[in-house]
């Protein structure tokens, strides 16, 4: 079984893509990581994009796809299936993938779309706050606005990435860019909504209860 999964940021990928891995099996297939480790290994690919990364620019969709099509096609992702999250995030990355895996004789089973209210979201994130110490991450609307950490007393801040306007400009690209994968996909008849505005344990029900359907 091959999925994707999609969402805004903050729609609470992470937690689910995590708890479906557990479930399912499935090799979560992160592009950053695949990226760092062809970097690493000096494979080919790895070498044209390190190319690209050390004169500053973006590495091309060919690059991209070609490290996604060599990953797709190891024995572990062959045996337990994929878990697509974080890529496509264009409407060519997305017809380059699909060619990628037809090339492969493999296909995308299902593409879980987590809708949350975009005000919804700037709230979750802009509520958010971390101990420059230990990393704990607290949260206003349970916690309290905390200067200090509970855990191990050191300074509780708001990262720059969790401010209004922060989270606000990444919301604009997700709808200029990203947003567009949600009609493509259900126009091939792959999308499957889910209400991510629900408790996460609810959330993960409903996801789980259309993968099963899927398998």
């Amino acid at each position: 079984m091959n999925i994707m999964l999609l969402g805004a940021p903050g729609a609470g990928k992470g937690t689910q893509a995590a708890r479906i891995v557990e479930e399912f099996g499935l090799v979560h297939l992160s592009t950053g990581d695949i990226l760092r480790k062809a970097v690493a290994d000096g494979t080919p690919l790895g070498i044209e994009a390190k190319r690209h990364m050390d004169a500053g620019g973006l590495v091309p969709d060919e690059v991209v796809i070609g490290l996604v099509q060599e990953r797709i096609t190891q024995s572990d992702a062959l045996d337990k299936g994929v878990l697509f999250d974080g890529f496509p995030r264009t409407i060519p990355q997305a017809e380059a993938l699909g060619a990628a895996l037809a090339e492969s004789g493999l296909k995308l089973d299902a593409v879980i779309s987590v809708e949350v209210d975009p005000e919804a979201i700037v709230a979750r994130i802009t509520a958010r706050r971390q101990c420059r110490g230990c990393g704990a991450i607290f949260n206003v609307a349970t916690d309290g606005d905390l200067t200090v950490c509970t855990e191990c007393g050191g300074e509780v801040y708001q990262r720059d990435d969790d401010t209004e306007a922060t989270v606000r400009r990444r919301l604009d690209a997700y709808e200029a860019q990203t947003s567009k994968l949600i009609p493509y996909y259900a126009e091939h008849g792959t999308l499957h909504a889910v209400d991510g505005n629900q408790a996460p344990a609810d959330v993960y029900a409903a996801i789980a209860g259309i993968l099963r359907t899927v398998k």
